[in-house]
This record gives C-alpha cells, structure tokens and sequence, in this order.
C-alpha cells in the first residue's frame, strides 16, 4: 500500500510516501501563493512519487491549518495560507489529481501520530497539547478522534488560565519572549530559544518567564484532565524538545494536584515522540480512519 502525505504549512509544504509503515522518499517545496499553484505541484510531486513507488499510489492524504470540516473537505477558519479557506477543497482537488483526498488539522494529525504510532499508541485515550506560537491540540477517545459540534474539540490555546489570559499567551515561549522584550526593553525581538538560554544564566526576569510556561501548561493540562481523564497526555513543539522541560511540568502539576485534593487521579505526561515528521504520520492515520467512512 502506497499513500502521499503532504503537510501544507505557512512557508513550506512537505510531503512524503507511506510505505511498509514508513515515510520514504521525502521532500518539500516552498508553499506556493495561489491555489492553482499549488495544485499544479501536488500533481508534479504525485507524478514523481508514483514513479518511485512499486505500487499505485491509493490516495492524498494531507495535514492543513484552519478549522478542517473533513466530511465536507472544506478548510474553515484563517490561516497565513488563505486561499486553500472556504471552499470545496478536497473536490477541486481529486479532480486536479484524480485520486482521493483526505485532509485534517495540523494539531489533530499531530495527535493522532503520537495515537496510533507514537507515545499513546497503547492507549485507547490520549490528548495532544502542540505548543508553538500559541497552543493547538487534539483528543483521541477509543481511539477516535473528537472535533466536536464547531470543530472547537482540541482547541486548548483558546482555554483561559490566570487572571484571564489564554493558554496560548502564558504558555507559549514565544509570547513569553515578547513579554520579556518588552519587560527589558530590548531594542531586538529575542525567540524562545534565546529566552530559555537566558534563563540558564541565571536571568531572573527570563526565569519568571520560563517558569510561568510550565505552570500555564500544568494548570492546562489539569483542567483538560478533569474533563477528558485521558490514558497518556502528549506535549510536542519545538519547546518539548528540551531535556529539561517536561519535570518542571510535572511538578507544578502534581502540586495543582495535591492543592486540590485529586492526587488520586492519574495523569501520565510524555513528550510527543514524533516532532518534524508528526504532521505526515498523522495526515496517515487519518486516513486510515477515515477511508472506510
């Protein structure tokens, strides 16, 4: 079986075939500004793929950004990539390249990779928290995975924490790095990397920063627990890639925990074992749940 997964992101689309449970031969190109653009390279790289693979290619199966309506194959919401929204995608695009197509959010296929390949795939419940810029998200319940009624399901960064911030601005260390730019009134933007580098070295004002990070996730990771009480809760993003990231989390959890007297409720928190590569192995396991529908 043969399968071309593609991730469309804001600057580049990645793509790459499934085959023998693996991802072979990838690639990327830079994302293209118009629509018929980018069909006309999914159709040149789905040409080239098919020559490599010893079997027909089945489908397309593609990660996107946006509020995805995959029974309707339309891309809802807005993202930096705004003419792939509102409007009949997948049917545009299975007569441009005459095989079927499959599309879902970005975050919910991150979360379906660690699902069904990767940290929770022993689990018949998991939720997914994909920090970067702000926090997206996925729930996966007997294995399925929860949009919702408005395709809101997963949606943590919108989730108010303290004093009325969302997740996304308290636990996203690029918020946090702006907040600390401006707090010293840098005449340069720092990133998030820089801000946990200065942290290290003893910062105390980046150390503030750092730390609310990881209390902002563990306040959000018990709210979502006390709603969802999943097996396995997958942390992925740039920042989860840290050695030292996940104990500090833990720890603020368990003492969110203990405050509230709900120590006997079991919370299991493991880094997403696929980083790069997690919106493709997702975009596969959506359609594999998705084909027979």
């Amino acid at each position: 079986m043969s399968i071309l997964a593609v991730d469309i992101g804001g600057t580049s689309v990645k793509y790459a075939l499934w085959q023998a449970e693996s991802l072979q031969n990838p690639g990327n190109f830079q994302t293209p500004d118009s629509w018929s653009a980018l069909q006309e390279e999914l159709l040149r790289v789905l040409g080239e793929q098919a020559k490599q693979s010893p079997e027909e290619i089945e489908a397309v199966t593609i990660s996107v950004p946006g509020a995805v309506d995959s029974e309707a194959g339309v891309i809802g919401g807005y993202s930096a990539i705004s003419y792939i929204h509102h409007f009949p995608f997948v049917t545009e695009l299975e007569a441009a390249l005459g095989k079927p197509v499959f599309i879902e959010n970005d975050a919910n296929c991150a979360g379906l990779a660690e699902a069904y390949y990767g940290a929770a795939k022993d689990a018949q419940s998991s939720v997914a928290l994909i920090i970067g810029s702000g926090v997206g998200g996925a729930v996966i319940l007997e294995r399925q995975l929860i949009k919702g009624n408005s395709l809101f399901g997963g949606e943590f960064g919108y989730m108010l924490t303290e004093k009325g911030h969302t997740l996304s601005e308290l636990a996203s260390p690029v918020h946090a790095a702006k907040r600390y730019a401006k707090a010293m009134a840098l005449a340069e933007a720092i990133d998030g990397q820089q801000l946990f580098a200065l942290a290290e070295k003893g910062d105390e004002r980046a150390q503030k920063e750092v730390a609310q990070i990881h209390r902002a996730l563990a306040i959000g990771i018990y709210n979502i627990c006390l709603v969802v009480d999943p097996e396995v809760v997958c942390i992925g993003g740039g920042i989860s890639t840290r050695s030292d990231f996940l104990e500090p989390v833990k720890e603020q959890l368990a003492q969110l925990q203990a405050q509230q007297h709900a120590e006997d409720q079991v919370i299991t928190v493991k880094i997403c074992e696929f980083q790069n590569d997690a919106n493709l192995v997702g975009a596969v396991a959506n359609y594999h749940l998705r084909k027979d529908q």
